[in-house]
C-alpha cells in the first residue's frame, strides 16, 4: 500500500496555522485583561482622573456624531461635541464654587478634540455612527463616567447626600441637554428614554457605598458599574418612564 505523503505533509501546515491563530487570540485576550486590570487599579487609586477622561472622550464622540447626522459643518460638529463634553462639568464646578476644570487644564481641551476626531473617523467607516452600537455604548460609558466624576467632586465639597446625587446627575446629563439645545430640539432626557434615572441610581449607589464604610475608589467603581449597567439594560429592554397620559391620569 502506498502512503499518501501529501496528506501528512499538509496537516502540520494546517495545525501550525491554527496554532498561530490560537496564540494570537490568546495574546490579544491576555493583553485586554491586563489593560482592564490596570484601568481598574488606576480607577481605584485616581478615580476622578480616570472617570473624567473617559467621560470627556465618550461624550465628545457622541455629541459630534449627532451634529454630523444633522449635517453641521466641521466647526458646528466641534462645538456640539465639546459642549456635550464640557457643559455638565462646568455646571458641576460652578455649583461647588470653583473655577471650571476646563479653564484650568489644557488636557481637557485635548481630550475633547480627540473625541471629536473619533466621531469624524467613525463617520468615514460607518453609515450611521450616531445609531451604531459603538456610539450607544460610548454614551452609556460617558454617562457612568461623568456621574461618578460628579459624585466625587460633590463629596469633596462636603455637600449633603442629596447634593451628591444631584450633582452626579447634572454632571452626567447636563452636556447632553445643552447639545440637544444646540441641535434645536428639546432635551431628550425630559421626555424620552430611561437615561437621567441611570445617573440618579449611580449617584445613590455612590452615597450608599460610602455610608457603608467603603473607600472612595470602591464607591466610584460601584457608581460607574450601576450607572452603565442600568443604562445598557434600559437600551436593550427599551425601558422608559411613562407619561401622565400613558398612566391614564389625563387624556
Amino acid at each position: 500500500m502506498t502512503v499518501r505523503a501529501t496528506d501528512t505533509s499538509r496537516r502540520p501546515g494546517r495545525h501550525g496555522a491554527l496554532n498561530r491563530r490560537t496564540s494570537q487570540v490568546r495574546a490579544v485576550t491576555e493583553g485586554a485583561v491586563v489593560a482592564v486590570w490596570e484601568l481598574f487599579w488606576q480607577g481605584v487609586s485616581a478615580p476622578f482622573t480616570v472617570m473624567n477622561t473617559i467621560g470627556l472622550v465618550a461624550f465628545a464622540l457622541v455629541g459630534s456624531s449627532k451634529a454630523i447626522r444633522e449635517e453641521f459643518d466641521l466647526f458646528g460638529v466641534a462645538i456640539v461635541g465639546l459642549s456635550m463634553a464640557f457643559a455638565g462639568g462646568v455646571t458641576r464646578d460652578l455649583l461647588v464654587s470653583r473655577v471650571p476644570l476646563v479653564l484650568r487644564s489644557p488636557s481637557e481641551i485635548v481630550l475633547g478634540f480627540f473625541g471629536v476626531l473619533l466621531a469624524v473617523a467613525l463617520r468615514v467607516v460607518l453609515r450611521s455612527p450616531d445609531e451604531h452600537p459603538v456610539t450607544l455604548v460610548a454614551d452609556a460609558i460617558g454617562l457612568a463616567a461623568f456621574a461618578t466624576a460628579g459624585a466625587i467632586v460633590a463629596t469633596e465639597a462636603n455637600v449633603s447626600a442629596f447634593g451628591v446625587v444631584a450633582i452626579a446627575t447634572i454632571n452626567a446629563v447636563g452636556g447632553g441637554a445643552f447639545a440637544d439645545i444646540l441641535l434645536d430640539r428639546s432635551p431628550f432626557i425630559l421626555f424620552d428614554d430611561f437615561y437621567a434615572s441611570c445617573a440618579v441610581f449611580g449617584g445613590a449607589a455612590y452615597v450608599l457605598t460610602g455610608a457603608l464604610g467603603a473607600g472612595g475608589g470602591i464607591a466610584a467603581a460601584v457608581c460607574a458599574v450601576v450607572t452603565v449597567t442600568t443604562r445598557l439594560v434600559a437600551v436593550t429592554q427599551s425601558w422608559g418612564i411613562p407619561t401622565v397620559q400613558e398612566l391614564g391620569v389625563v387624556k
